[in-house]
């Protein structure tokens, strides 16, 4: 037998602990919100779908003088893709528009709208020498590395 809800006011979660300031409510509401975005970016999920933005699949691999972003992006025009780089963050952004269709869509599963991949870069990168080739629905990004200086003996003179 199901029972009905009540609300009382003043429960548990309306009341203001000192330490946040704020009701309790609301850290869970942003708890809640924070896990569905992490677990809707891990494992797709009809949520994802729903939303404007989603990140194409990537790997990033380091070569002896590079770093290397191959970025999936199937049906993006060149025109439709931005990379930028700047504070130590590789950024690549677009919109995959949808194609129109005749006739009643009855089941899609491709990714349409905005998308944004965003990745860390490290300290030692020349961003002024970086390439950005799109092939075949890949988008190849080379980050050159800088120049590691290499230990050396001074001379120590009189």
């Amino acid at each position: 037998m199901n029972m009905p809800v009540r609300h009382r006011p003043g429960s548990f979660l309306e009341q203001v602990l000192p330490a946040w300031g704020e009701p309790i409510a609301s850290e869970f509401d942003d708890l809640y919100e924070r896990m569905g975005r992490l677990l809707e970016a891990a494992g797709g999920g009809t949520a994802l779908a729903e939303r404007s933005q989603w990140a194409p699949l990537a790997d990033l691999h380091e070569t002896a003088d590079a770093y290397i972003v191959e970025a999936e992006l199937p049906g993006v025009k060149r025109d439709d893709v931005d990379v930028e780089i700047g504070n130590r963050e590789l950024r690549i952004t677009g919109e995959y528009k949808e194609c129109g269709h005749e006739g009643v869509l009855r089941r899609t599963t491709r990714r349409t709208g905005r998308f944004a991949f965003r990745s860390a870069l490290p300290v030692d990168v020349r961003t002024d020498e970086v390439t950005a080739n799109l092939t075949d629905g890949v988008l190849t990004v080379t980050i050159p590395k800088a120049e590691v200086t290499t230990p050396r003996h001074i001379e120590i003179t009189d």
